[in-house]
């Protein structure tokens, strides 16, 4: 059930731009410092500062319910056969290339643009009652939330995952010793305990019921599962964030923001944004394979719904061992309220675009899927120029 907002004394600062936003109650309270290298509170306002991820040290991630089960069903072979084994080289090449050609589009649109340290991810750890190996950093939307000038840590359910921060840890210690706030979800166990073993992809078509991956014995969610428009948030529960994590962030961010849950209809549901995505005040982008746009919260009423046109049919190696489904075409950068980072693979979406009033910029990326993501994925938004607002 969404909250409503709490209007006090403090909470008024929040759409005075003097503040450079407020951080709530729920996150430790007061005024941020207004030179905080790190501040962004919404998909849109002009970005300034952003972290790409890197594919070095990537690995295949170790096997387990929780990657296979999120897989298209084309690629879950190549996962299982090659599970621990470092991507091969060509792959890292074809993808590495059209990374290079992304974090040049950003750098020509005055984006300053900021890499984790590399890890070898091959490496075998330990837990006390499981082992893995790691897999990239391909992704920083997934495990690091930004709400105004502070940093969230999340705690990912793929144990694979559960040492990715070491390759952000240097970036992250200079932003807090520049003002940045930084803060860690509770350390999830990852133990048998968290994860359905006995689940099987629901045919929802026929009526069946939503499972997930993961149940509710400790909180765990992706960052990724969360889209930021000011003083509201959209989060989907998937196979990766269940209703423990959700409600986690709704009581760290405190009664100065509310959190509104969108139903997902995808099968293998992960990450909201290859499903809802704000991208300008008013106007949000739908795939309406995944949302029942009749089921929206009630605040998007006076919003612009977009549905997104099918995704223009792809072709390749790269594409048909990709991690993602094909409405990772919504995955799409804002790199202010007008121009947005789109696969250059998506013509019809691109058009729409056009019409909506964007001004699209199309790259190649579609070899980038096989390490997690697209645009969205692969990136951080550290600073954006904007104050917090009430959108709805």
């Amino acid at each position: 059930m969404d909250r409503e907002p709490q209007i006090t004394a403090e909470s008024a600062l929040i759409d005075d731009p003097s503040t450079r936003g407020y951080a709530g109650q729920g996150a430790q309270g007061g005024v941020p410092s207004p030179r905080s290298p790190v501040m962004a509170w919404n998909e849109w306002d002009p970005l300034e500062e952003v972290i790409v991820g890197s594919l070095d040290g990537a690995t295949i991630p170790t096997h387990h319910l929780t990657v296979i089960f999120n897989l298209p069903r084309a690629a879950q072979p190549f996962y299982r056969f090659a599970s621990g084994w470092k991507y091969p080289k060509f792959m890292k090449k074809l993808a590495q290339q059209e990374l290079d050609n992304f974090i040049s589009i950003l750098a020509g649109e005055g984006v300053t643009v900021r890499r984790p340290d590399t890890v070898d991810f091959s490496k075998k750890f330990k837990a006390p009652r499981w082992t893995s190996r790691g897999f990239c950093v391909a992704c920083p939307r997934d495990p690091y939330l930004v709400i105004g000038d502070e940093i969230i840590e999340s705690p990912m359910c793929w144990r694979s995952r559960y040492f990715e921060g070491d390759a952000y840890r240097s970036l992250f210690k200079e932003y807090f010793r520049a003002g940045a706030r930084w803060t860690s979800a509770p350390r999830p166990q990852l133990t048998d305990d968290l994860y359905n073993y006995d689940y099987r992809v629901p045919n929802l078509k026929a009526g069946e019921p939503m499972q997930f991956t993961v149940n509710e014995f400790e909180p765990v969610f992706d960052a990724a599962d969360f889209v930021r428009c000011g003083r509201d948030l959209f989060v989907t529960r998937s196979n990766v964030t269940n209703l423990m994590g959700i409600e986690w962030l709704r009581r760290h961010l405190g009664p100065g923001f509310r959190i509104h849950e969108i139903e997902s209809r995808c099968p293998q549901p992960m990450h909201i944004d290859s499903s809802f995505m704000p991208l300008a005040p008013g106007k949000v982008l739908v795939n309406p394979d995944y949302i029942d746009v009749e089921k929206l919260p009630a605040v998007l009423k006076k919003w612009d719904v977009l549905i997104a046109p099918r995704p223009d049919p792809v072709s390749g190696f790269m594409s048909k061992i990709s991690m993602c489904s094909p409405w990772t075409s919504i995955n799409v950068l804002a790199i202010d309220e007008k121009k947005i980072v789109v696969d250059q693979s998506q013509p019809t979406l691109i058009k729409a675009l056009k019409d909506w009033g964007f001004d699209p910029i199309p790259a190649p990326f579609l070899s980038y899927g096989p390490f997690g993501g697209s645009f969205h994925c692969a990136t951080l938004d550290v600073r954006r120029r904007g104050v917090l607002k009430s959108y709805f």
